[in-house]
Order: structure tokens, then sequence, then C-alpha cells
């Protein structure tokens, strides 16, 4: 079971989500987008949605801090392992709050408001859930393991467990005995990772570059206008 979920499934979710946006890519090329719904409800949506982006930007950087870069580094740099946790800890927490806060509210606006609701698909309910639950168990995890536990140095074990996947020497080993949330944290990272490439997530990966190229888009009337005679300018 230890290689199944830490070894197996890693590449599993992986390989899905590699293969899934490029399929997405090539067949719904179209489909590949947000679905704005900014014009039937603009108030809370410019409270939620901002609280949401930056708070998931700053999760994704303090992910990419944590698991990517070793702990020899940042004591090469002069910062003690107790700035270090409570660095992550407390910035940690502050994107976790924010995130959980703006989603909360676009849940809110897509079930109050009924051209939202009715735009809302079984794929984006599933996303959001997922999200959600992905997110309050990293803060769960934060809290419980970090504060009220007395601290787990997550860089002993899941940091090099995450790195050696990518090395393609995966250690399970390393996993066996981490602390339940956080191991129900990378579980449900792994299932958002595997549906990512078939929600409205795949936005994530798209920048607006062909905007700097594209041509003026030329408006013309449906009703013709009628031929001026003579010299009429």
């Amino acid at each position: 079971m230890t290689v199944l979920l830490w070894v197996v499934l890693p590449y599993v979710a992986i390989l899905v989500f590699v293969l899934g946006h490029v399929w997405r890519y090539r067949y719904d090329k179209f489909g590949w987008t947000t679905r704005s719904s900014e014009l039937y409800e603009r108030r809370l949506l410019r409270l939620g949605s901002p609280l949401f982006h930056f708070g998931i930007l700053f999760v994704l950087l303090g992910h990419v801090g944590g698991l990517l870069i070793p702990e020899a580094w940042t004591d090469a740099a002069g910062l003690s392992e107790t700035a270090y946790h409570w660095i992550a800890v407390v910035l940690g927490t502050i994107a976790g709050v924010l995130t959980i806060s703006g989603m909360a509210i676009l849940i809110y606006r897509r079930r109050t408001v009924g051209p939202v609701f009715i735009a809302t698909t079984r794929n984006d309910k599933l996303m959001y859930l997922v999200l959600a639950v992905t997110i309050l168990l990293g803060l769960g995890a934060t809290f419980l393991a970090n504060v009220a536990a007395g601290g787990y140095d997550y860089r002993h074990t899941v940091s090099p467990w995450f790195r050696s996947v990518f090395l393609l020497r995966p250690d399970a080993q390393l996993m066996a005995h981490v602390p339940v949330l956080y191991q129900a944290h990378a579980l449900s990272a792994m299932t958002l990772f595997v549906i990512w490439p078939f929600t409205r997530l795949v936005h994530v990966l798209t920048a607006p570059v062909g905007y700097l190229t594209r041509p003026y888009i030329v408006y013309r009337s449906r009703t013709p206008r009628p031929a001026r005679r003579g010299w009429a300018s």
C-alpha cells in the first residue's frame, strides 16, 4: 500500500496532468477558458476574486519554497530552523485564510446569483470541492502539527519524498510515518492534479501572448447603408 500511494499514484497523477492538458488543448481548444461570469455580477466578484487569486499565488510560492528548496540551502543562507518554521507557519496561514475567504465568497456568489448558478457545471462543483478540501487539509496540517502539537519538520520527510519523485528515485518510506494530515493533504493534492486538465483550472497555464500580435478586430454593421449618389462624401 505504501508503494501504491507514494510511488504509483504520484506518477499516475503527473501522467494524467500532462496528457490531459495535451488532449484538452488538442480537442477542446475553444473550451480552454474560465467561462467568465463577470457580466452577471461584479460586486462580489471584485471582492472574492483578488482574495482567492492572490491567496492561492502565495500558497503556491510557499509550497515551491518548502518542497523544492532543501534545508541545507536555507541553513547556508543563515536562516535558522526556528525562523524558517515561524515564517512558514505565519505566512502559510495568512495565505490559506485569504484563499479560503476568497473561495467562500466566490462559492456564495455562484449559489445565490441566478445566472451564475445556472452557468455552474458539475465539473465546477467537483473542482471547488477538491480544491477546498486540499487547502483546508493544508491549513489543518499547518496549525495542528506545527502549533498545537509542538511542530513537525516536513523538510525531513515530505520534501525529500517530493523531490525524489521528480528525480525518478521515489522513496516511499519517507512518507510511511508522516502525520495523517500531511498524508491526506498530499493525496488530495494529487486528486486535484488528476482532475485539473478537465476543469476551468486549465487557464492557470494560459498566458495571453497572442494579444500582443493579434490584428485589430473590425466591426461592421449588419444593416447595409444606402449607396450615396453623385459626389456625396
